[in-house]
């Protein structure tokens, strides 16, 4: 049986976009990996850079900085792969860095505010105010709507 706190609580690994910080339950994470070699795929959008063979599963893998519009960046030493799994299949997202593991507090959790125009507006399910940080939850489903069809 589960308490009240367990419920009021999310973890959440904390990656960061140029100078945003973003948010995934840990519950969908099945590991951080560094940046590996890559093996292109034909007659996929531009975001979509390939696969990797990971213990043996082969998982697409999408730069979330080309997904959300974002300018590119050198891969640096930081870069990481954060593999995620959604409904039945692991995909793997290039970040620029994957920070903390923190606790959020799901009361925390506002709506996504009204930005107009911005690109990434629509894979957002919410935000956190935490200390002075501001935390982005992605909605995953929405990141990999394309992929799935």
């Amino acid at each position: 049986m589960s308490t009240a706190t367990e419920q009021e609580s999310m973890k959440v690994i904390v990656f960061q976009l140029e100078d945003k910080e973003y948010a995934i339950p840990v519950s969908r994470v099945q590991g951080i990996e560094r940046l590996m070699h890559i093996t292109r795929v034909p007659k996929t959008p531009n975001y979509v850079k390939g696969v990797i063979n990971l213990r043996g599963v082969v998982t697409p893998i999408i730069d979330l900085r080309e997904r959300f519009s974002l300018p590119a960046s050198d891969n640096q030493d930081a870069t990481r792969i954060i593999i995620v799994s959604i409904k039945d299949t692991e995909v793997g997202f290039i970040v620029d860095s994957a920070n903390d593991v923190l606790d959020i507090n799901t009361k925390s959790i506002e709506p996504q505010p009204e930005v107009v125009g911005t690109v990434e507006e629509e894979f957002i399910s919410g935000v956190s105010r935490l200390d002075n940080r501001l935390l982005i939850l992605l909605h995953l489903e929405k990141v990999l709507v394309t992929l799935q069809q």
